[in-house]
């Protein structure tokens, strides 16, 4: 029987990827508007490069970026993009659609509700409280509270003991298989892999379940709990 539904964060509650596009691009438009030289597509790619060689939530990307192009440090570009790129990721930080009314429903089923998150603490609450989910989760797990990614274990076996839900009582869902799914499967919890926020093309996820919308997460339950 499910009795909690854990869910990864950035990419299957949030579409984190949308607001990185939108944010950067918003950033590059206002380092150019401060002088910086250069094609907005070839800006953005570089940029996104830097992202993809030192980690999604790399803060000192900008820094990088401009040292690399100008050979040295223009701080009105500098913070030209930043204020740019804070501005953008604001507006544009919204979840996928009917994540709010599956919340809720699951709520008013009993179950109990986490987060499971490889983002460090600030930056997962930061965005949990920008789409006002910070009063809907019974527990929220980041990796500053373990200090471990998934798949490793530890994360999994946090989120339990703070739902004081054993695993297998436990719905884990997330958009990637390689640590949302493994690490979950581990513990024994069931599984729904987030196909509307893969972004790597799966084909197979090794889930228990495959799902285009969230809210399919609410079939799942009363499917294994008529069970």
């Amino acid at each position: 029987m499910i009795k909690a539904v854990i869910f990864d964060l950035d990419n299957t509650l949030l579409d984190f990827m949308n607001m990185k596009s939108m944010a950067v691009e918003a950033a590059v438009h206002g380092m150019i508007e401060a002088g910086l030289q250069m094609d907005r597509e070839i800006a953005c790619k570089k940029i996104f490069s830097i992202y993809e060689s030192k980690g999604w939530e790399y803060q000192e990307v900008f820094d990088d970026f401009i040292q690399a192009e100008l050979d040295k440090l223009d701080y009105k570009i500098l913070a030209s993009g930043i204020v740019a790129y804070r501005k953008a990721k604001e507006a544009s930080l919204i979840l996928y659609p009917n994540v709010n009314s599956t919340l809720i429903t699951l709520s008013k089923w009993g179950l109990k509700i986490g987060v499971v998150s490889d983002a460090p603490s600030r930056e997962a609450w930061m965005r949990i409280c920008s789409v006002n989910l910070h009063h809907i989760f019974d527990a929220v797990v980041t990796f500053h509270d373990t200090g471990m990614h998934k798949p490793s274990p530890e994360p999994f076996e946090k989120i339990s003991a703070l739902l004081d839900t054993p695993p297998e009582n436990s719905l884990m869902v997330g958009d990637w298989p390689e640590r949302d799914v493994i690490g979950a499967k581990k513990l024994g919890m069931k599984t729904a892999f987030a196909k509307y926020g893969d972004v790597f093309g799966t084909k197979e996820s090794g889930a228990d379940y495959d799902i285009l919308n969230v809210k399919e997460v609410l079939s799942i339950v009363k499917k294994e709990n008529q069970e």
